[in-house]
């Protein structure tokens, strides 16, 4: 499994990479425009994701903003639904109007603080683990 985390704040990209890390291949960054030049590279390549961790508040370009140009270049290039990335929205915010931006392109959510059990749930829910 190949699992890109997005976050600006080391200290969670660092544990969410950590904790995720024995299921597949890890990569993080701490930006958005960064993570945007990635999956491009992936699509291009056709070496995709099959995991994004995605933080929802970052300076350059907010989480909310990334998630939606994925899941438009994933749309360019004739994706259906179960060839893009799941992607989990990572968030301290557990107000309704993050929750409304990202209903219908994302695949869940995880508040923060996060831990291995939640995550592991997570994969469960998704389908990457039984």
């Amino acid at each position: 499994m190949r699992m890109l985390v997005v976050d600006d704040e080391i200290v969670s990209r660092k544990k969410m990479m950590r904790i995720i890390n024995e299921f597949g291949v890890c990569e993080g960054v701490e930006s958005g425009r960064t993570a945007l030049d990635m999956v491009k590279t992936a699509l291009a390549e056709w070496k995709l994701y099959d995991l994004i961790t995605l933080d929802v508040s970052m300076p350059d370009i907010s989480g909310i903003e990334v998630l939606t140009t994925i899941r438009e270049m994933e749309k360019g290039r004739g994706m259906d639904k179960e060839e893009q990335a799941k992607i989990l929205m990572v968030t301290a915010h557990s107000d309704m109007e993050t929750v409304k931006a990202c209903a219908g392109k994302c695949d869940g959510y995880v508040i923060k603080p996060f831990n291995k059990k939640g995550m592991v749930d997570k994969f469960k829910q998704l389908g990457f683990l039984r």
